[in-house]
């Protein structure tokens, strides 16, 4: 079965002669998966249909998508909702197999997404800890940069409260800032940006750009097209899974918004 293969790539010819490298390459990627009714079903309706499964819908989320993203590079995928962005990022991140085609990737990939698994029941400060040890960090290295994850927060004493506690922004600043304990080679961000107060956006798009700079390579999927607008070079436009334009940001953003 096709699935996302995040094993490290060897430095290709092209890349020592120096043709820029790719961070990632996906080349017609398809994606199917199904989604399951929650309707609640009487007993006798049950018994009609031989107690079989629930109802199911297949959704055909990406269909035969390719492109490349460059080592360093920031790119924006934009279009309306259904239009397969999260998905494809989920597949880039090896949490969603393919259908058909293949997404190679060099390098370790983190997602950072609003729905980042923190626990709720354990202070701000338990989740960075938490946090910094799933991504391989050691305790002294995660007690090393919990001021900073503080500051960069401005979650101040809320640190200490259970997060159950903390309004969507504030959940928002938790998780970025746990996601930036660790810099991964390749960082995907799905709408985690969208939250969270002003300051805190303009911050986060801060730290986004020094990511980038440091050669590491960014691919953001948010609603906020002058998010993307600020912090990607380039941009893909996705429409019901189809690819329909690839080139510089402002172009794709312009095609986007004129349809």
């Amino acid at each position: 079965m096709p699935v996302t293969d995040q094993r490290p790539v060897e430095q290709p010819i092209g890349a020592l002669l120096g043709t820029p490298l790719n961070a990632v390459e996906i080349d017609h990627a398809d994606i199917r998966y199904r989604v399951y009714a929650e309707r609640h079903l009487s007993a006798r309706e049950l018994v009609g249909r031989g107690f079989r499964g629930r109802e199911s819908t297949e959704v055909h989320a990406v269909k035969d998508v390719s492109f490349d993203v460059a080592v360093g590079e920031a790119l924006g995928i934009v279009g309306s909702n259904g239009s397969g962005k999260s998905t494809l990022l989920r597949a880039i991140a090896g949490l969603q197999s393919l259908e058909s085609g293949k997404i190679r990737v060099r390098g370790d990939v983190g997602l950072l997404g609003v729905g980042a698994a923190l626990k709720p029941t354990l202070s701000g400060f338990r989740n960075v800890v938490l946090g910094g040890l799933a991504m391989g960090l050691s305790r002294a290295e995660v007690d090393e940069k919990m001021d900073d994850i503080v500051e960069f927060s401005g979650l101040g004493d809320a640190m200490a409260r259970p997060m159950q506690t903390y309004s969507s922004g504030m959940r928002a600043r938790l998780t970025f800032s746990i996601a930036t304990l660790r810099i991964p080679d390749i960082l995907l961000i799905d709408e985690a940006l969208a939250v969270g107060d002003k300051e805190f956006r303009e911050r986060s798009l801060q730290k986004v750009r020094e990511i980038q700079a440091t050669a590491g390579t960014v691919i953001m999927v948010t609603h906020n097209l002058n998010e993307i607008r600020e912090t990607c070079s380039r941009a893909v436009w996705l429409d019901q899974g189809v690819k329909m334009a690839d080139g510089p940001t402002n172009d794709v953003i312009d095609q986007y918004e004129d349809q």
